[in-house]
């Protein structure tokens, strides 16, 4: 069904797509257009390309809004979790484009390398329909690493590689466009957190080990978001953008305190009053935290985004888990006097509120009782606005689970308060305090770990990273060696591939025109670009008097230098009047590349935007241009990250 239900959203956001690229050719034309009868017929064009749309919105909304098709297949009977859908993207030909930068970058027969695209774009294609979980993640994480790879071989600076990403919006379907490789590893990222949400939401949460699996996925969710909204800027969706991220994040950890508070309940025994009191602590913090979840859904930018289920949901667990929150101190103080250690008792009771109950003593039984009945008249309250929300929205209506959920809560403090209560009692009662909210499991972020998933480079083939890489030129020559009395002339220095590090003046490799620090790729005709150095001496020692042929490449000047621990990477900035300036700037990590800046598409290439703090904020450079950080602005498509090759 889940698969059903993904397909359905492709093909709506297809649609959408559709209507969208024909409400932009009649806005076009309308504006365009100086006849009015012509006005008129694209005005009227325009209302229904507009009612159409809204009803397609209206019916991804309402997948959006599936959340029981994502819960347990058990018939346990559990609070239904939020999960979020996957973005869908559409199936991209890259055959053409990367055969054309092979044969013109690497020098290379194109055709050769045919199936290493075939496996990539099946990578692709496979990683659009995981499954909901672990070797789901691991085949999105396999991805992910890939583009690493694949950013690295193909993706210069110098020119652009003519591959369009296509993603749709995961909320309205709205799509996106951008040729830039990081837009491809966002999207990936978010989809990591996505599908952390089903797993988690599709957990058992009535068994131990069911409610830790929930919390270790949303923990998971929760770091996946975070990690795109800190390593990622100027997203061109709105799921991406940071308000919608920081707000999926506080979503996540809300759940997460739920399933804590979930743990907590599960081990309750019935004459615990300690227990008692930390469930209804517990409860304070789900509904404080799901609070901070609301206040995040009502900022302007997501206000009119974010599903209506979504919202109405959020509140329902604020008013359900304050009620509960109510309902077991409640209990605690219909039980107190059983307990033997009064001294104890009597702190642990005052220490739950937020301030000590007015006018009551809490060593007199009754004044307890009548505490106890405040506390169950607040929780009855709150049960009874939570069926209201329920009530409210169309989706949750649709919910029997959460209403059987709701219905017994509210059963349970009636109940409580019949049992209690005395007809006989007529004494005002004043309000009871709030109940202080704590919590003895705070949600532990996680961060994606994508070293957990192994990945060799698909096309490995094309040589040694650290040389044979999109930002590297060189230049392949062919040279004849026939051994001197002196030996071959020239000194060997590491692996994959060996380098030339040092020629003798006079000697045949000199004369063959050998250099320093030329790369060694292949010997008599044999590929060694992945020997290692002792094979490469073996065959340089084992030449006849017919001599050695080798083919050898020479590094020539760039602006970003291999890939190597301790690289410093040179920026060359085009500036007015035909002044240059050089900025070196200092790798933050040991193999990461930080971009922190936003490149124009226009030549020169000139730094637009400089993130404060960085390598690249030079203090005596080009003031940073403010019109990249305008979502809607111009060069909105500029998505760029600060990992970008992760």
């Amino acid at each position: 069904f889940l698969d059903k239900l993904q397909q359905r959203r492709a093909k709506l956001n297809q649609q959408i797509n559709r209507e969208l690229r024909l409400r932009s050719g009649a806005e076009n034309l309308y504006r365009a257009s100086s006849n009015q009868k012509v006005k008129e017929t694209v005005a009227l064009e325009l209302s229904f390309v507009n009612s159409n749309l809204q009803l397609l919105k209206e019916e991804l909304e309402e997948l959006n809004s599936s959340m029981n098709v994502y819960q347990t297949e058990s018939e346990t009977v559990s609070v239904p979790m939020i999960p979020l859908g996957l973005k869908e993207t559409k199936e991209i030909d890259m055959t053409v484009p990367l055969q054309d930068f092979i044969s013109e970058h690497y020098s290379e027969d194109a055709s050769l390398y045919l199936n290493e695209i075939r496996d990539f774009m099946e990578l692709r294609q496979a990683m659009r329909t995981p499954s909901r979980n672990e070797a789901g993640q691991e085949l999105l994480k396999e991805y992910y690493n890939q583009l690493y790879f694949l950013d690295q071989r193909f993706f210069s600076p110098h020119r652009s590689l003519g591959i369009h990403f296509h993603w749709y919006d995961s909320l309205t379907g709205v799509p996106s466009v951008q040729r830039a490789l990081a837009f491809e590893k966002g999207s990936v990222l978010f989809n990591i957190g996505a599908l952390y949400t089903q797993i988690g939401a599709r957990q058992d949460r009535l068994t131990l080990t069911g409610i830790q699996n929930a919390i270790d996925a949303f923990q998971r969710a929760a770091g996946a978001f975070l990690y795109l909204q800190e390593n990622f800027s100027h997203a061109p969706s709105l799921d991406m953008s940071s308000p919608a991220l920081s707000m999926l994040v506080r979503l996540m950890v809300a759940q997460v305190q739920e399933c804590v508070c979930e743990k907590v309940i599960l081990n309750m025994q019935n004459n615990d009053l300690n227990v008692l009191l930390q469930a209804a602590q517990e409860a304070a913090r789900v509904s404080d935290v799901y609070s901070l979840v609301l206040q995040a859904m009502s900022v302007p930018l997501l206000k009119d985004y974010v599903p209506f289920s979504w919202i109405s949901m959020v509140q329902v667990k604020t008013h359900h888990f304050r009620a509960l929150a109510h309902y077991y101190t409640a209990v605690a103080l219909s039980m107190s006097d059983e307990d033997e250690d009064e001294g104890g008792e009597i702190k642990a009771l005052i220490q739950v509120h937020t301030r000590r109950p007015e006018k009551l003593n809490l060593h007199d039984p009754e004044d307890m009782r009548r505490l106890g009945l405040s506390h169950l008249r607040k929780a009855i309250i709150r049960h009874e606005e939570a069926l209201r929300l329920h009530g409210v929205c169309k989706m949750l209506r649709k919910m029997d689970i959460l209403q059987e959920v709701l219905s017994h809560a509210h059963a349970c403090s009636l109940e409580k308060y019949s049992e209690i209560d005395q007809e006989d009692d007529f004494c005002e009662v004043a309000e009871a305090p709030e109940i202080q909210s704590h919590t003895q499991q705070k949600p532990d972020i996680t961060t994606p770990d994508f070293s957990g998933v192994r990945v060799t480079d698909i096309f490995h083939r094309l040589g040694p990273l650290s040389v044979f890489a999109a930002r590297n030129r060189w230049v392949r020559r062919h040279a004849c060696l026939v051994r001197g009395e002196a030996g071959l002339g020239l000194t060997l220095r590491g692996d994959s591939p060996v380098l030339v590090a040092g020629v003798l003046p006079g000697g045949c490799a000199a004369e063959a025109g050998l250099r320093e620090g030329d790369y060694i790729v292949a010997v008599n005709g044999a590929d060694c670009r992945w020997a290692e150095h002792a094979e490469v001496v073996h065959a340089l020692k084992s030449s006849t008097e017919r001599g050695l042929e080798l083919d050898v490449i020479t590094l020539q000047s760039h602006e970003v230098q291999p890939v190597h621990m301790s690289t410093r990477v040179q920026k060359f900035v085009p500036e007015p009047k035909e002044t240059h300036k050089c900025a070196t700037l200092n790798r933050p990590g040991p193999v990461y590349y930080f971009e922190s800046w936003t490149r124009a598409r226009a030549e020169p290439r000139n730094v637009k935007n400089v993130l404060p703090g960085t390598d690249a904020d030079l203090k005596d450079g080009p003031e940073p241009s403010r019109e990249d950080t305008d979502p809607t602005g111009p060069d909105r498509h500029i998505f760029h990250s600060k990992l970008l090759n992760r």
